[in-house]
């Protein structure tokens, strides 16, 4: 019987009592359809060369936050015991020390402007231009999955326009364009590993993110808009998984694409089979 039904066959204060139960588990059940197997409480392990940056920098804000916290509470509890109000004590006022006021303001203002520096620094350095040999890769979100291209012999993807993209044209080629002929397509993300590649991405309908947790990677993926400043090294070999963060429609729990990183030597075996069986 609908949950809907159901209600309506009970107390109306029975009823709200019960609603959330059946929220909750509906919400539950959705999020259980695709569990994460490693690493359940923490991050995952990095794979990619400026997730290693992230992560540092991460980790020392951790670190130094629950210090921070640590000693505050350490202090905290030292002054309510201290402090404590007893029999024969009276309270006494003091206005405070300016020179203790100016320190502790200081320090901290000063690890915010570092923090805020080197963050930026940061941001600067993953979005910069990508090394002259990057493997360029068209990436094309849509309801609900996501589709790659590679270049084919000549090592490059050819002109593309936003307002080509359509069914036939998932990629928005200009097919003017000779380089555009060798491309051929793959449903999954393959990468040889210590190599920089250099993502075009699109989205065919709705706004879709590309998001790879171990590559500490996420950007947008905007219909009408190409992008193509998004870059990184891979630098483990393994199985992952391409997936979308933003709520797309119906089917975005499943919006998922199997990446693969794997030696040069594998990666150009694989490349060649794709590549020739495309010419065909």
């Amino acid at each position: 019987m609908p949950s809907h039904r159901f209600l309506n066959l009970l107390p109306l204060r029975t009823g709200r009592r019960i609603l959330p139960v059946i929220l909750f588990y509906h919400l539950t059940t959705t999020a259980w359809t695709a569990p994460r197997n490693s690493n359940l409480w923490w991050l995952p392990d990095v794979a990619s060369r400026s997730g290693q940056q992230i992560d540092k920098l991460f980790y020392f804000i951790y670190y130094l936050t629950t210090g921070v916290f640590i000693l505050s509470q350490i202090v905290y509890i030292y002054f309510l015991v201290k402090y404590r109000a007893r029999k024969g004590r009276k309270a006494k006022y003091s206005h405070g020390n300016n020179w203790l006021e100016i320190v502790w303001t200081a320090i901290p203002t000063a690890i915010f402007i570092g923090l805020w520096a080197y963050s930026n620094h940061l941001w600067s350095v993953i979005h910069s231009t990508p090394p002259a040999d990057a493997m360029e890769i068209a990436v094309t979100a849509f309801q609900w999955g996501w589709t790659m291209q590679y270049p084919g012999p000549d090592g490059r993807l050819g002109r593309s326009d936003v307002k080509l993209i359509s069914n036939d044209n998932v990629f928005g080629n200009d097919k003017t364009d000779p380089a555009t002929k060798d491309n051929f397509q793959s449903a999954v993300l393959e990468l040889p590993v210590n190599k920089p590649v250099r993502i075009r991405l699109n989205s065919k309908d709705v706004i879709h993110g590309f998001y790879i947790p171990e590559f500490r990677l996420y950007q947008d993926a905007v219909p009408g808009r190409t992008i193509d400043w998004v870059w990184f090294v891979p630098t483990k070999i393994g199985s992952y998984q391409l997936a979308c963060s933003q709520l797309c429609g119906q089917g975005h729990y499943n919006m998922k694409a199997p990446i693969q990183v794997t030696s040069q030597q594998d990666f150009d075996k694989w490349y060649k089979e794709k590549s020739t069986a495309a010419q065909k």
